[in-house]
């Protein structure tokens, strides 16, 4: 095997593509030294996804109890209602942070003592498997590598941009409607123009500085000592920035991921680089490279706001159109599939998949039912909707409707991500049917803040012991379609599948597996009307619906009719 200095090798190779040749040596030599110190540390394990894999995605603090890290809590509630059916774990920003809920980190290497240590962290490793977050486009203001920029620390000179702001950066794309720049005071009184993307507390890092590559670099190695198998890069489409161009999906960027990726492999290559790009479908999907050389799951972010789009017009014409289009470089990459998360349902990844009035239905439903819109600027100085901020039940429905209705047509939206090909990731307050947190926004006075509500445990616990409860009813159910779908081969995330026209009414994902031997026909009626439908002839019967044990069989020569209740879900399966 080459060795990484030698010219040749794809490592040493992508980083002369990212730097100039005096930039170049130092870096590749800073990689030899992390590759060296950390080989001694980690000892890696191969590992394969499967349909067994299963992602919940909760704050470090999402459960409480007076006198307890909360990383503790978060363990033993996962222990007493989760093991055996949710195997990971992803666990957002969980370090000392100054705003943004985690995602302005203060110090990459440390644990926000408010929530435990890493003996709690490594604690969850060992029986979970852990992805964490790489917030590495940018890092707090309040972080010791931006005091030292602002001292003048020369180390940290080149860790930030500082722009002048007469320079046109009106090509720019925007994800915020805040200032690009934020001004700020050096230690010698000189005003700094340092670049932003997202907010004044989020100070961008500089990655055509080898020093910003290298301390990043080895906060990734840091996180997989410490029991991380998944790492999520955070908004990693805006990294690399290059003025006079859009500084979003550019090559570098890309090279940058490879990189990244190629070097922690050197290492741990069994651990999975997931990309984070709210952006148009077709601009998502790129981050899978050519198939084995970037992420390996990208997520999804089209879905959400699709099946909202499905259950508010009980139609799934357009979910079903899209998904007929998802295809993958190779059968190493997978999609990683969800409807909500920390953030809002994400409106720019429909761009092109929706119409605008198609967007302002949606927009206006949420509104009604007591959710919030976040808005990004447009080039011509117009704000367009980002996001839609709302709990995904209260998106889905009015928080007024029947209780039950509720709860099924948010059951038929995660029976949906289940069934699709790749990796569900069930954001916490989904698992539990939470409704919209208010007071939180009145306090906070962020939107994202609605669907971010923590619990304290006891209250927890009371509401899922409560016979009847929408709580104990959603966790209950969801838990049931999980444990159904784990032991089913034929939902490995990298499996052949087809999706099916039956009914405009009807998401059906016909999924292979076990060399084309078996086969699921995964049905959900995405309506308030009873649908019938017939399966396709090249499906062979008997097929048994593997959620209510009732089977189809041969009748007289022809396939019996198929009778979906509204907001039903079949999991059909049967030999092909």
């Amino acid at each position: 095997m080459k060795h990484i200095s030698d010219p040749s090798h794809t490592i040493n190779k992508r980083i002369h593509r990212l730097y100039p040749e005096d930039i170049a040596q130092r870096a590749v030599n800073d990689i030899i030294d992390l590759i060296f110190k950390y080989k001694q540390r980690i000892k890696s394990k191969e590992y394969h996804l499967s349909q067994k894999d299963i992602v919940l995605i909760t704050y470090g603090d999402q459960v409480s109890k007076y006198h307890e890290p909360s990383l503790g809590t978060l363990n033993s509630f996962m222990d007493k209602h989760l093991k055996g059916v949710i195997n990971s774990i992803h666990i957002l920003p969980f370090y000392p942070y100054s705003s943004d809920d985690g995602f302005s980190v203060v110090n990459y290497n440390a644990v926000d003592p408010h929530m435990g240590s890493w003996r709690e962290i490594e604690s969850i490793s060992s029986n979970y498997r852990l992805m964490v977050d790489g917030v590495i486009n940018h890092i707090s203001q309040f972080s010791d590598w931006f005091k030292a920029y602002l001292a003048g620390d020369p180390y940290f000179q080149d860790f930030f941009i500082d722009i002048d702001p007469s320079t046109d950066l009106s090509k720019v794309v925007r994800p915020r409607a805040t200032p690009l720049l934020s001004e700020y005071i050096d230690d010698d009184g000189k005003i700094r123009n340092i670049w932003t993307t997202f907010s004044k507390d989020q100070v961008d890092l500089n990655y055509k500085s080898h020093r910003v590559l290298r301390n990043v670099l080895d906060a990734l190695f840091y996180y997989i000592e410490k029991g991380a198998t998944l790492i999520r890069l955070d908004a990693i489409a805006f990294i690399w920035k290059e003025v006079g161009t859009a500084c979003a999906h550019l090559p570098q960027t890309h090279e940058l991921i490879q990189l990244m990726r190629e070097v922690l492999h050197e290492v741990a290559p069994e651990v999975i680089i997931i990309t984070e790009t709210n952006v148009p479908h077709h601009e998502n999907i790129s981050y899978f490279g050519s198939g084995d050389d970037e992420a390996q799951m990208v997520y999804n972010f089209a879905l959400p706001p699709l099946l909202l789009h499905s259950i508010l017009h009980s139609n799934t014409k357009k979910l079903t159109a899209w998904a007929k289009t998802l295809t993958l470089p190779s059968d190493k990459v997978c999609f990683f599939n969800f409807t909500a998360s920390h953030d809002g349902i994400g409106m720019r990844p429909v761009k092109g998949l929706l119409e605008d009035h198609e967007i302002e239905y949606l927009v206006n439903c949420v509104k009604e039912h007591g959710g919030l819109v976040s808005y990004r600027a447009e080039e011509d100085g117009s704000q367009t909707p980002y996001e839609l901020n709302c709990s995904y039940i209260d998106a889905l429905t009015n928080p007024n409707e029947d209780q039950y209705l509720r709860i099924k047509r948010m059951l038929v939206t995660q029976a949906a991500v289940l069934a699709m090909p790749g990796v569900p990731g069930i954001y916490f307050h989904s698992l539990v049917g939470s409704k919209n947190y208010h007071e939180g926004v009145k306090h906070s006075g962020i939107n994202r803040t609605i669907n971010r509500e923590k619990y304290n445990i006891d209250w927890l616990e009371e509401e899922l012991s409560s016979q009847g409860s929408v709580a104990k009813t959603m966790f209950d159910s969801y838990k049931r379609l999980i444990s159904i779908r784990i032991n089913e081969e034929a939902f490995n995330p990298f499996g052949d599948f087809e999706i099916l026209d039956l009914d405009d009414r009807l998401f059906v994902i016909d999924q292979l597996c076990c060399e084309h031997k078996t086969r699921i026909v995964a049905i959900h009626n995405f309506s308030n009307e009873e649908v019938s439908c017939t399966l396709p002839d090249n499906i062979s019967l008997p097929i048994c619906d593997i959620l209510s044990s009732s089977c189809m069989t041969n009748h007289m020569g022809n396939k019996d009719e198929l009778k979906l209740e509204p907001y039903q879900i079949m999991w059909l399966k049967g030999k092909v």
